[in-house]
């Protein structure tokens, strides 16, 4: 009786470009699934999920994960958000790590769905010529939290041991100052009630490669690279040197670096956001119940009709 021939598992193709149009298509992917979080509320999209499994994409599965964990974990930020604002609670966050680590989306699926006067960003542009002359925590102290705040920080004092560092932007005595002086200042943070979180967003060499080699090829992305992120392909050992002494020097009990994985962006996100929840013990929040009120009615008021030529064209 003759056997039945095995079928050989498939594989992945050797060619380098076609290793590359593979990557390339799945990052594709998942730009259309930050479409989707964008323009699909959670209940439509949950919808779609529960049928996910009938898709003959086994990726679509992991996706679907994603995106239930994404909407669960955004619910949970919301009663962060109450219990912060309840509370008087004031943290700040700092999202560090190499270009194209994935900060930027992390921090957007934060604060897709928060209330921008609890929690908001605060990414810098480069020193004014006067603010070189300050004090260099100076232009960051107004953006602190206050009470009943959040504050993420894309980017932040850290530009110092970075950045600062490495394209010699500052000098050595400036950089050793920085270091003396900067657990002193986030100690000082601390004792003033304000929660101190520390973020670095790793990547490995060959994935911030290929990510800014499809910022190069994506119109739509390539506003996001800056000749500075050129230079730091060039000098990628000397901000993994940077970035050891910064960890060495910066790694405090009252204001420790949490490290996260960048490669995965997805898992990424969740985690980042998972373990951001779990810094603070926050709880839910009694709210009154809300009715909407009647609307007055005017006798005699008509509404005025708007001018056609007053209107956007209709061409969708």
């Amino acid at each position: 009786m003759s056997k039945k021939p095995t079928e050989k598992p498939t594989e992945k193709p050797t060619d380098p470009k076609a290793a590359f149009r593979e990557r390339v298509h799945a990052d594709m992917l998942d730009s259309f699934d930050e479409e989707l979080e964008e323009e699909l509320d959670d209940d439509r999209l949950a919808a779609l999920l529960d049928h996910a499994s009938d898709h003959p994409d086994e990726k679509s599965l992991s996706r679907s994960v994603y995106f239930k964990e994404l909407f669960r974990l955004q619910r949970e930020l919301v009663k962060l958000q109450d219990w912060i604002s309840a509370t008087g609670a004031k943290a700040v966050v700092l999202f560090e790590g190499r270009d194209s680590a994935g900060k930027g989306g992390a921090i957007k699926r934060i604060t897709q769905r928060l209330n921008p006067r609890v929690c908001r960003v605060v990414a810098l542009p480069a020193p004014s010529e006067r603010e070189k002359g300050q004090w260099y925590f100076q232009r960051y102290a107004p953006h602190l939290p206050a009470r009943g705040e959040l504050v993420l920080f894309d980017r932040s004092w850290y530009n110092r041991a970075g950045v600062e560092r490495v394209m010699g932007f500052a000098t050595p005595d400036e950089v050793e100052e920085f270091y003396r002086s900067v657990p002193e200042f986030e100690r000082m943070l601390v004792r003033s009630g304000i929660t101190v979180i520390k973020y670095w967003f790793s990547i490995t060499d060959e994935q911030q490669h290929f990510r800014f080699l499809m910022r190069i090829h994506d119109p739509l992305k390539q506003w996001k690279l800056s000749p500075m992120d050129l230079q730091s392909r060039v000098r990628w050992e000397d901000y993994t040197r940077a970035k050891e002494d910064m960890f060495e020097r910066t790694h405090i009990p009252e204001a420790r670096w949490w490290v996260i994985d960048g490669n995965d962006k997805k898992r990424a996100r969740l985690n980042c956001i998972s373990h951001l929840l779990s810094q603070f013990p926050y709880g839910d929040i009694a709210h009154a119940d809300v009715e909407l009120p009647d609307r007055k009615h005017t006798p005699g008021y008509k509404r005025e009709d708007i001018p056609e030529a007053m209107y956007v064209p209709d061409r969708y």
